[in-house]
């Protein structure tokens, strides 16, 4: 594996434990305005982020490569409501996967076959954040009225899941 490899998917690694962070900033957010719904579905997706993380540390260490954590920038923690929260999740997937697009075309350059391989996996789950991100942003500026946010809160894990 190349070293311009290995750095992709340490930065990559790097943007998933960021996005972890993200997701508890959110979460913390979302409880302290009682969006009790949002913040189990965030910490779900901090969670979740820290899997994606892993596999590609876990990938790296299979091929004998030690992963690098490089620092992480604090996330934003102060929003200007439900509808900025939905859309700062939006730019974390579409971060994710233009970071995951860009390994891929390293790997693909560098004829890097299980990295290929690896990362065709993260391009399907990608696909599923992205689509999970849209619908939040749409249902929460539909949700225009404070009783239309609440019942979205209540429910927003199902018609994320379904």
């Amino acid at each position: 594996m190349t070293s311009k490899m290995i750095d992709a998917l340490c930065a990559q690694a790097d943007h998933e434990r960021l996005a972890s962070a993200s997701y508890i900033a959110l979460a913390h957010w979302c409880e302290d305005y009682e969006f009790s719904g949002y913040y189990k579905f965030f910490t779900e997706q901090a969670a979740e982020e820290l899997v994606h993380m892993e596999k590609i540390h876990r990938f790296l260490l299979d091929c004998d490569v030690c992963p690098v954590l490089g620092p992480l920038e604090a996330p934003q923690c102060q929003f200007d409501g439900l509808s900025v929260v939905a859309r700062t999740a939006l730019a974390l997937e579409e971060a994710n996967s233009a970071g995951v697009r860009e390994c891929y075309d390293i790997a693909l350059s560098e004829k890097d076959y299980p990295a290929k391989l690896l990362l065709e996996w993260f391009i399907t789950e990608q696909v599923e954040e992205e689509e999970w991100a849209r619908k939040m942003v749409t249902l929460t500026e539909r949700a225009s009225c404070s009783g239309g946010l609440l019942y979205l809160d209540r429910h927003i894990h199902k018609y994320l899941s379904e």
